[in-house]
Order: C-alpha cells, then structure tokens, then sequence
C-alpha cells in the first residue's frame, strides 16, 4: 500500500514538499549544536520558510524530479535531486538577502539546509527502492546460479531483484577473474570460478545456470557450455551484446544457448566509412539476390543508402521475399526487380543499359556440392558462363566494380562445383588486367543456416527424432556467420584494387561430428542414447579438409585482420577466350566429356576421385552410433573444442 502511494505523482510532490521545512528547521537546530533555538532566529526561520518553499518548489520542477518512477531510483535520480536542491539554495540564499539583508540568519544555515533536504529526498527514493527490491522470496523460486560478474550479470540481477515475481532467486556468481572473487554484486557473492560450477550446483541445490556473457568468445563458450552439459542441469544464456536494450537486461530476454553461440566468433570491426563511401548514392546490382548470401548483402547494402538497388534472381519466391521485406523495411529505398537467369545474355544486357550499375556483387551460383557431381553441364553453364556473361557485361558498361562471391571449395578442387567457382575466378582475374572495371573475388567457407546447409539438416533431423547423420567422423568445414560473411565482402569490395582473391579468415575448422553432438546436446537429448549419429560416408565431390587458398598463392596480410589477399595466378588470355567460347558450345550441344576436358584444362588442380583411397571403408559402408551405444571417438574428441 505504502508503495503504490508513492508511486502516485501527486503525494511525490507533497512530500517533497513537506520535507523543505523539515530541512530548514532542522539546519537550524544543527546550526545551535542540536539545542533550543533562539526566539529571534526562530521567528526569522518561520517568517521567511514560505520563500524557501516556493524557489525550492520551482527547482524541484525546473529539474523534472517527478519523471523517475521511486521504485526505480537511481544515481541519474540522486545528480538531478543534488542540482535542484543547490539551485533552490542559492536562490533561496539571494532572494533573502535581497529582502531580509541576512538579518537573524546565520551563514551556516544554507549549507546545513542543503545537505539535509538532499539527504531526506534521497533516502526516502532509495528506501522505496530497496523494500521493493527486498521482497521476500517465496520456497518455490528457482535457485539461479550466474556465470560473469560482469556488466551483463549486474544488470541481470538488478533485474531479477525488482521482479520477485519472476520467481528466480540468485543464489551466486561464478567468475574466472580473481579479483572479483569474494566480492558481492547487489548483495549476490562472487563464490568461486567457472570451474568450480559442477561442485556449486549440488553445493547450492542449484535449478538454473545463466550465462551473462553476451561478449563471450566462441572457444569460451564452449568451454562454459561443456561445463554446464556436466553438470546436468539446464542453462540459459543472454543474447549478444548488440542485440540488448541500452543498458538493460531482463529474465525475458534469458534464452536457450543455440549452435551460433558455440560457433560464432568475434565481432568484425569494419570501416563502414569507407564502404558507405564506396556504395552510397551508387547504383548496386546484387545478383542471387533472394539467396542467403545475396538477401544479406541487400539487407546491409540498403543500410548505407545505395541509389538505386537492382535485385536479380531467377527464383520467383526468393525475389518477391526479398523485394518484400526491403519495401517494408527499407521504404525509402528505391528497388527494381529483375526475374532472370545471368546466363541469359540478352536479359543481362538490357539490365545493364538500363540501370547502368556501378557496382555489381555476383552472389548467383549453384551451390550443393553432391547433387552437382552429375549435373556438369549446370554448374558450367550457370556459374563458370553465368559469371562470364555478367563480367564481360560489367566491362562493357563500364561499372566500377564487381565483386564475386566465391569459396574455399575452389581451393584443390575435388568436385564440379569447386571447378566451377574456380574456373569463375580464374575469368574474372584475366579480365580484370584488360578492362578498367575493378573485378574482386571474396572466397570464404561455409556460412551458418544458409539455405541446404548441415545446420538446417540436422535442425529436420532432430525434429523428427533423428538419426543425425554425418559423412565421416574426420570431416571438418570453416563456418561463419551470414552477417559477418557479407560484411567482411562489403569490407574486401572497397580494398580491392582489381584482379585479387581476398581470403576471408575463417577461424579454426571445427569437427561436424562435434556440431551434431553439440545440437542434439542443445536440444535436450544425448548423443548416442537419445538420438543416434550414423556416419553415412563421403558423397561424391565431398573432402575430408577444406583449404582457403592452393600453394601457389602464398597468402599475404592486408589492411584489415580478417581479411587476407591470395597470390594472382595468371592464364593465358587468347586461350581463356577459347576455352570459354567452346565450353559454351559445349553446353549448347551438351556435351558433358567435352565439358569436362575443357574445365580440367582450366582448373589442372581438380581431382574428381582424390577421397575415394583417403576415406576407405568407412566411406563406402558408413559407420553408426546408435541409440545405447557410447561414443568413444566423439568422447574423445569433443573436450578438444570445447
């Protein structure tokens, strides 16, 4: 009752106002060392209170004390009592002055009075505070153990003290740094490391771990994330960092630890005003516009005001998502939509002379490695001519640049659509050295839940109970984010001077035994008991260990971390022209053993059958861990990454 009396603007005010007589007076009394005060000063105090009140009254307004809600109080509330207090004094002080010449008024008076009032707003604010935020908890809230004494976990429990609701009890913090050990947060200890966590949980009948590291390396979450597996009770983490409210953090924003969190990897730090001065006011065509990789660069690229945006996809749906939500999202934007294939010539060229891009990004590519091992003529057609025709377009209209999107499939190559894309590159690099066009090849690995990727394979798989399968127990890949994939392309698209390969830094590669054991851990399940992994064997075009650049080109460092430049590896160009003239033709009359001499001409690295003896039997069998049945390599080999 008290509570919701205070937190009626109204009775904020009359006790604000009852407390400026109580202040005035009792500086008086402090001023005659707690004794009687005299008659005359008395009678002076009295006759000059209403003057006091009414200056105080107006700082009190002047300095909107009544905005802040008591319940929440806090320092921002106490500096705006302190500058209102201070104002109505000196005012009070002159005004006095002015009409009494300080007759019967000692000096000391005004400070006195100041600190006091200051004194009895403030504590009256933080005792409202306080008893609402030590509300006594109930015997059925969750015992909550916290993981960061950090910034995160102080805002957490502030949280969670002011909505007992809730119906969360923290109980501890755990921390690697020493120096926070020991010490209490909002009156919640600091008790110990995170790998003192599995002793702590039974020590404190713990009900639930919170990670409140939202700026957490990836290689620390998977620490974290096998510590809290051990201990066998669930955990929940916050969201990063940029995706929070400004400084405030709450119980509904707590969520399940997701396959990103173990994956992910550190901030990209960009020069966004170098690439806003590369693409603002530009005209920018993004082919494969409606892909993963494509939306995403038009998501960001509509961030930096661009002129005019041209979207190309020979997928319907996929353009009319994309045109759909840049329209909603995005509505100054002006868009055009274009419903062709790049392999198409005369679409290409009427796109180009009526939007003249500047800036070309050639996201547009076939991309599932298996299914093109049987489809030659496809991935020649689409991404080695595809990409022809929108280069030779991009010269010939003279853009400034063009970007294409490439992958570390085109390193070695061991299967048509790794040819392909380097086939693509190899173009794209010859042609750069005969045009004033800057072409620039981004190559990076895989991307986290892009379309026909492992994550959303086994994201189906688990759903409808497993198995999990996996190719190989050894396979390996390179992941990042879409967001920092298309970001770091935005980043290589402005360094670029013409002709190089930038080489995104993809971090360490990670087992996908490891991913699918750690999804079908995040889901709730165990590996091998719960839900079974059957390790299927390699398909066909699939390696054991993806490489990011061949040992011709001797990477080197450039301007920005994770971006690194590969060496250019020239071919001679009257040949290229011929290649690509017959390959053409090849494609008309489909001749796939034609094609296939040609692009093994182009690209002399591809080894169609190199996995077959590195894989033995397991690939031509597969191998299964079935429900009930440990395992003993997965056992062994997790700890390693977490």
């Amino acid at each position: 009752m008290i509570r919701r009396l205070f937190n009626n603007r109204t009775l904020a005010i009359a006790h604000d106002l009852a407390m400026i007589p109580v202040a005035w007076l009792g500086a008086y009394w402090l001023r005659f060392n707690l004794g009687v005060i005299p008659e005359e000063h008395l009678s002076a105090a009295v006759d000059i209170l209403a003057i006091v009140v009414v200056i105080q009254a107006i700082a009190f307004h002047y300095y909107g004390l009544y905005r802040g809600v008591w319940r929440f109080a806090s320092v921002p509330d106490l500096i705006r009592i302190g500058k209102a207090v201070l104002m109505g004094m000196a005012f009070s002080a002159v005004t006095i002055f002015l009409v009494t010449r300080m007759e019967g008024i000692p000096r000391s008076v005004f400070p006195l009075y100041g600190l006091l009032l200051i004194s009895l707003l403030g504590s009256s604010r933080l005792l409202v505070r306080w008893s609402k935020d030590r509300k006594g908890y109930t015997g059925n809230d969750r015992r909550l153990l916290i993981v960061g004494a950090g910034k995160a976990g102080e805002m957490f429990v502030r949280d969670l003290l002011r909505n007992r609701k809730e119906g969360y009890l923290p109980v501890g913090f755990v921390d690697d740094s020493v120096a926070k050990r020991g010490r209490e947060i909002h009156g919640v200890r600091v008790i110990g490391s995170c790998d003192e966590m599995i002793g702590l949980v039974e020590q404190l009948a713990v009900d639930l771990i919170v990670l409140a590291l939202p700026s957490a390396k990836s290689n620390d979450m998977r620490r974290l994330v096998g510590l809290c597996e051990r201990t066998g009770i669930p955990f929940r983490t916050l969201p990063p960092l940029d995706r929070l409210m400004s400084g405030q953090i709450t119980v509904n924003q707590l969520r399940e630890v997701s396959i990103d969190d173990l994956l992910g990897r550190d901030p990209v730090s960009l020069d966004w005003e170098a690439i806003g001065r590369e693409l603002k006011d530009k005209k920018v065509l993004v082919s494969g516009a409606g892909g993963s990789i494509g939306s995403e660069l038009c998501r960001q690229i509509a961030r930096l005001r661009p002129e005019h945006l041209i979207l190309l996809d020979s997928s319907e749906f996929n353009l009319y998502s994309i045109e759909t939500e840049l329209a909603r999202d995005c509505p100054w934007l002006s868009v055009s939509r274009c419903l062709n294939d790049v392999v198409d010539q005369v679409a290409m060229e009427r796109i180009f002379s009526n939007h003249g891009p500047d800036v070309v990004f050639h996201a547009a590519a076939y991309k599932h490695v298996p299914m093109l091992e049987d489809q030659l003529r496809e991935a020649a057609r689409n991404n080695v001519e595809g990409t022809r025709v929108m280069a030779d377009m991009a010269h010939r209209f003279h853009c400034g640049a063009f970007v294409m999107i490439s992958t570390d499939k085109a390193v070695n190559p061991a299967n048509v659509m790794g040819a392909s894309k380097r086939a693509a590159e190899i173009y794209c690099q010859n042609l750069n050295q005969r045009s004033p066009t800057r072409f620039v090849t981004v190559r990076f690995g895989n991307v986290l839940g892009s379309a026909g990727s492992v994550v959303p394979l086994f994201r189906k798989q688990l759903e409808s109970g497993g198995p999990v399968t996996v190719t190989h127990r050894e396979i390996t890949r390179y992941f990042m984010t879409i967001q920092e994939s298309c970001q770091l392309i935005l980043q290589a698209s402005t360094m670029g001077k013409g002709g190089e390969i930038f080489v995104l830094d993809m971090g360490e590669p990670i087992k996908i035994s490891y991913l699918a054991e750690q999804m079908i851990r995040l889901s709730g399940k165990v590996p091998g008991e719960d839900i079974a992994i059957i390790y299927t064997g390699l398909r066909p075009g699939e390696k054991l260990y993806e490489e990011l650049f061949h040992e011709k080109e001797a990477l080197q460092s450039t301007g920005h971390a994770k971006i690194l430049l590969a060496r250019h590896r020239g071919f001679a160009w009257e040949r290229l022209r011929e290649i690509m003239d017959q390959l053409h033709a090849a494609c008309t009359r489909y001749d796939e053993a034609a094609l296939r001499g040609l692009m093994k001409e182009l690209v002399p690295e591809w080894h169609c059958d190199a996995e077959l003896s590195a894989a033995g039997d397991d690939r031509r069998h597969g191998v299964a861990i079935l429900p009930g049945e440990a395992s003993e390599t997965a056992a062994k080999e997790s700890p390693t990454l977490h």
